[in-house]
């Protein structure tokens, strides 16, 4: 029996073996939950999209300020996220605001890179899915998280192209690293070890908000 907690939502996890008595798996996890609790203790902390909330965005903190008589849509000024309309819905609309710029830039990125490759992208889109940061389909479809733009410019821009370089090589070969490598125009390892020290924590940037 294992048991393991997500980092990303802070989910407990027990796999048991073939026919292992479920009753007798959660009698063991039971007798585990001082080291459920420690590990969920040491989960990063919720960081809601709410009026003063400071928050990361494409490698910088920026603030969220709530302007009365502002418009509804969020505007960038400086490190300010000028927000107006109600503090009810703000979230949702920080959040929009949100995938709406992951969308644009990382279509942009997309395509920058697409055209180094010398290969086409038949459609960009975002979600929020909790294993991958991107997926190249067969198709020519590439889909991302939106909470890249949460993350440093170099960052997003190494997964970029990453799913990119799938559209040539849909492995991870030697021949495919070479070329993230060459579309990237740097090594993209520190990109990856970032993303495996911070990525959980972009997880839990707006935690609780719907669209």
């Amino acid at each position: 029996m294992r048991l393991a907690v997500d980092p990303r939502n802070g989910q407990v996890r027990l796999t048991l073996p073939p026919r292992a008595s479920l009753k007798k798996g959660l009698a063991w996890a039971q007798e585990h939950q001082g080291w459920i609790a420690n590990q969920q203790a040491r989960l990063p902390e919720t960081q809601p999209l709410a009026p003063g909330a400071h928050i990361p965005f494409a490698g910088r903190e920026i603030e969220i300020v709530s302007v009365p008589g502002a418009p509804r849509t969020p505007r960038l000024d400086g490190d300010q996220l000028l927000c107006g309309g109600p503090d009810e819905g703000l979230e949702r609309r920080v959040e929009r605001w949100l995938r709406g710029e992951a969308l644009r830039v990382l279509s942009a990125e997309t395509a920058e890179y697409a055209g180094r490759a010398g290969v086409s992208v038949t459609r960009v889109s975002i979600g929020d899915p909790k294993g991958r940061w991107g997926s190249c389909a067969a198709s020519g479809a590439i889909r991302y998280s939106w909470r890249l733009i949460l993350a440093p410019d170099f960052v997003r821009r190494a997964t970029v192209a990453h799913e990119v370089a799938h559209r040539i090589h849909m492995n991870h070969s030697p021949a495919f690293h070479r070329l993230v490598e060459t579309l990237f125009e740097a090594d993209p390892t520190p990109a990856r070890a970032w993303l495996r020290r911070n990525g959980a924590a972009l997880h839990w940037v707006g935690r609780g908000a719907t669209v």
